[in-house]
């Protein structure tokens, strides 16, 4: 009865947690096709579903862009319209149709890269004229961001990548100085996203960005990736806006902590932080020694390592995150890669990871190529470690292996879901039958390696 009333609508409330859910499905697992099906159930399912699927459009994998682009363009004034058509449109891509939602309206997450390369993308299939090329893109590029503005669109995220991909600067720049005469555009933006790469000598497109931020009064989580010192320490500085007292959520994604010595003094000022998430970064011994003496707490929430530190420092930084080590609750995510290339290292960490592991961890992915005897030290040590999630690839498996996450994993309960791959014999636990059925008899539940293993961690926190 509960379920068709859900159908028929009975439930609006009820129904948009559904549907909400399958919205998160698609942002995690790069699939959106059970969400799209939704607009196909009835009316108030497809009202629903419609602006979820709008929300952040750039952002979709396999979808048909260029159908896309063409529905925003529908919102045009005719002059614009007639510009575009001087160019040879093809297939009469902006000719009229009845559109059922105003969609731009939806928009709440946008990626300026991806909505320029997805903009150039149409530009190339639209029009049979390339000697003016560039010229036709910038029209499209501008006229849309226009509709976007007019619309009175409200933003939540804003994501600004320099770069990352072949996207014409000048034009990017004409970007950031519309949003910056339209500034009501992101004034609701609470997460801000930067990803600076080689932009050290555009000081045009650096000042833009500058003031871009300087503009958020609310906001409450940032992603840092890669490294412009000059963009970052003037966010993270910055005396001029309320940062320091909204500011919730930080994630370092790919940062050279070698270059950047003033992050004392960021934390320190920071007074609502809740979570820090470090993910592949460079030179973390740095980064270790700057927040050691911090009088505020710590709450690092995620811990991906792209470079093995000195075990010690990784040691102070784990008990800095917590009021003391066995009481330490705060690291969720920890991906970690060991490689028999650096044997001492790579020996003398696994050995002793297990002994300065947090009691609980959400997430734990290991990719080992060591010693079967330095994976059993590995498991000995840290057999009071409960992990909801582990990924294990052993790069160098055998039978033993199996033996020791028998005895020490699967014995004693110490996981909820677990992936085993095992590279060298080209074999997974989740195709050896028996094996599924004795972990399954122990409340642990097995899958394949690419369904638990989060290949972009930094995407999956920041979503």
């Amino acid at each position: 009865m509960s379920c068709s009333k859900i159908l028929l609508g009975d439930l609006p409330e009820l129904t948009y947690e559904i549907i909400k859910y399958f919205q998160n499905d698609y942002s995690n697992l790069l699939d959106y096709s059970t969400l799209h099906s939704c607009i196909l159930v009835n009316r108030l399912w497809c009202r629903i579903a419609i602006p979820l699927l709008w929300e952040n459009p750039f952002s979709i994998p396999n979808r048909n862009y260029n159908k896309m682009i063409e529905i925003y363009l529908y919102n045009l004034n005719d002059d614009v319209k007639t510009k575009l058509y001087e160019y040879k449109i093809i297939n009469n891509s902006l000719s009229s149709r009845n559109i059922m939602f105003n969609y731009v309206k939806f928009l709440k997450y946008l990626n300026i890269c991806r909505y320029m390369f997805y903009v150039e993308k149409w530009s190339d299939d639209a029009t049979s004229t390339k000697h003016f090329e560039q010229n036709f893109m910038r029209l499209v590029h501008m006229s849309l961001f226009k509709i976007f503005i007019e619309n009175g669109v409200n933003l939540r995220t804003l994501e600004i990548e320099i770069g990352t991909l072949d996207i014409h600067c000048y034009d990017y720049q004409n970007i950031l100085k519309l949003i910056l005469q339209n500034q009501n555009f992101i004034h609701n933006i609470g997460n801000l996203q930067l990803n600076i790469v080689d932009n050290i000598e555009n000081m045009v497109t650096n000042n833009h960005v500058l003031q871009i931020i300087h503009l958020h009064q609310n906001l409450k989580k940032i992603k840092i990736c890669n490294n412009d010192e000059s963009l970052y320490q003037p966010l993270l500085l910055s005396k001029d806006h309320n940062c320091s007292n909204t500011l919730n959520t930080i994630i370092f994604l790919y940062v050279e902590f070698k270059f950047i010595n003033y992050l004392n003094e960021v934390f320190e000022q920071l007074n609502v932080l809740e979570s820090v998430h470090i993910v592949k970064c460079s030179s973390l011994n740095n980064f270790i020694q700057q927040i050691i003496n911090l009088t505020k707490p710590f709450k690092l929430k995620s811990l991906i390592l792209y470079e093995v530190p000195q075990i010690e420092t990784l040691q102070q930084l784990l008990q800095k995150s917590g009021n003391y080590l066995e009481n330490f609750g705060g690291l969720n995510y920890l991906s970690m890669i060991i490689w028999e290339e650096y044997p001492l290292t790579g020996s003398f960490i696994l050995k002793n990871l297990g002994q300065i592991l947090p009691s609980k961890l959400e997430y734990l992915s290991l990719v080992l190529n060591v010693k079967e005897s330095d994976f059993r030290a590995f498991l000995e040590n840290s057999q009071g470690v409960f992990v909801n999630k582990l990924s294990i690839e052993l790069r160098r498996g055998s039978d033993d292996s199996l033996h020791y996450i028998k005895e020490y994993i699967m014995k004693e309960k110490r996981v909820k879901y677990l992936a085993i791959k095992d590279n060298e014999n080209n074999k997974e636990l989740f195709d050896l039958k028996e094996e599924l059925r004795e972990f399954e008899l122990h409340n642990i539940r097995v899958r394949r390696h690419r369904d638990l293993f989060i290949s972009d961690l930094s995407d999956f926190i920041w979503s």
